[in-house]
């Protein structure tokens, strides 16, 4: 059974931008806390918005909690505050210091990169200062509400509320041109999540099987149908590993080295520890964009599938270009290279309606469906485990303590109990990533749920900012 009718033989990759960032605006400020969504808009968003609005055939997928941060009162004063005020005296500082030290090839390169600032500034500046809007052509997946994983909520209304909430403000923000593609946070995918997702319309989501056919198996090429309706979409992590790696791509000598930097976090040097060299870097780019597309057509064409089958690799937008400063130039370079190597670069909405996909029953053969997710281990160890136990349980708890309070509680309550469940804190947590800031936010959140549970009358909001701002306390009383 051919899975894509595509008219070629030779198969599709589809690239999905999975888009998304811990609630920090407002919250914390350097080292830790929303300077992380300025350097990702500066990185990232930005950059990748010229290559899509140059026709780029790519899958964005933005979460609620994304838009809800991009969607806030006078985001673009603060960046732009922050980008000419706090970010051109760092770079000055920085090559200052360097010089001083006699170390020029170093300084200068901290004065060439003040020019992605200078950039930035110009180009939001250029789009009226509104990146949500200039984004909204773009935007075809939504997320859960505030990326909770959602195999581990406590309750069917839990996951109702995240699905439906999250469905609900793409179609406010983006118009009711969604074709039902839903980001599972961390691809956390379980079979008794089917109910709230085919109620909320998802017409596919994205999956993490690898443990379930092996590495590079043909099987990871194929959607698959649930009873539901919906279609799983294997992610190929044969192929997203020479990027998402330890050894992928951006550990590359030539590319700059996110961990090593200045004072003020700026970064001249590459990861063989010299002085950084653009040109350098970029022509390297340009051969990891040819490696990849071939090794992308040699997947499809040895995948023994007919039609060649249909490879997803799936990256989160924030490595390309915040991450891994190249990123951006990688992926424009693989647009170019697919057509250059006849490697067909397909949306993934698109691919979908022209699948032939097999039956999820079939898959199985008979075994349970696992749970799964991208996360360490295939499994939700990385979200659940001993390390994060207490943030694990903890939530589960809230999350009952507001149902069985559900005909009281308010808007606010349940504001709150969707910011614990955000994936971000344990994940920080176990990855030590800013792990107290994880820590602080988490309980920041625990206090003020339990003291909106103990009002009588509507309190005011503001301390959440924008976040989850289209959920309600129907959400919960829904089913």
């Amino acid at each position: 059974m051919p899975a894509v009718s595509a008219g070629r033989d030779r198969g599709a990759l589809a690239i999905v931008l999975h888009t998304h960032m811990p609630y920090v605006e407002g919250f914390g400020t350097w080292p830790f806390g929303e300077e992380w969504l300025w350097e990702a808009i500066v990185g990232s968003y930005l950059p990748l918005l010229e290559l899509l609005d140059a026709g780029a055939p790519l899958t964005l997928s933005l979460t609620p909690v994304l838009c809800d941060q991009l969607e806030a009162p006078g985001i673009a004063e603060r960046f732009t505050s922050f980008v000419s005020e706090v970010r051109r005296e760092t770079h000055r500082q920085d090559a200052t210091g360097l010089r001083a030290g006699g170390f020029d090839v170093l300084a200068r390169e901290i004065d060439r990169s003040w020019g992605d600032y200078q950039a930035a500034l110009e180009g939001l500046g250029a789009r009226g200062g509104d990146l949500l809007a200039s984004l909204a052509p773009h935007a075809q997946w939504t997320s859960s509400a505030t990326h909770a994983v959602l195999p581990l909520l406590a309750s069917d209304a839990g996951v109702h509320a995240q699905v439906h909430s999250g469905v609900q403000s793409h179609r406010r923000r983006f118009g009711e041109g969604w074709r039902g593609g839903f980001w599972l946070p961390e691809c956390a995918y379980a079979p008794w999540l089917d109910r709230a997702l085919e109620d909320a319309g998802v017409s596919a989501v994205c999956v993490e099987l690898t443990d379930m056919f092996g590495l590079g198996a043909p099987e990871q090429l194929r959607p698959i149908a649930t009873d539901a309706g919906f279609l799983l979409v294997p992610i190929d992590r044969a192929t997203m590993s020479l990027v998402w790696s330890d050894q992928g791509y951006p550990a590359d000598g030539a590319y700059r080295d996110y961990h090593h930097h200045t004072v003020h976090h700026h970064n001249p040097w590459n990861n063989r520890g010299e002085a950084y060299d653009p040109t350098e870097a970029l022509a390297r780019a340009r051969e990891h964009a040819r490696d990849f597309v071939a090794r992308t057509v040699a997947r499809l064409r040895d995948a023994r599938s007919e039609g060649g089958g249909l490879l997803v690799c799936a990256l989160d937008t924030e490595l390309l270009g915040h991450w891994w400063y190249e990123g951006v130039a990688w992926l424009a370079a693989v647009v170019e290279e697919s057509t250059r190597q006849g490697l067909e670069l397909v949306r993934l909405d698109d691919a979908l309606e022209r699948c032939e996909p097999v039956v999820a029953r079939e898959v199985a053969s008979g075994r349970e469906w696992p749970v799964s997710s991208w996360g360490l281990h295939g499994d939700l160890s990385t979200w659940s485990a001993p390390a994060v136990a207490e943030i694990a349980f903890a939530t589960r708890a809230a999350e009952l303590v507001v149902l069985a309070a559900a005909e009281r509680a308010s808007t606010t309550a349940v504001r709150e109990l969707l910011a614990l469940q955000a994936s971000d804190w344990a994940f920080m947590s176990y990855r030590g990533i800013a792990a107290p800031y994880a820590l602080e936010r988490f309980e920041g959140h625990r206090r003020a749920l339990a003291q909106a549970l103990q009002q009588d009358s509507p309190e005011d909001p503001s301390g959440l900012r924008n976040l989850a701002v289209d959920v309600d306390r129907a959400s919960l009383l829904a089913i």
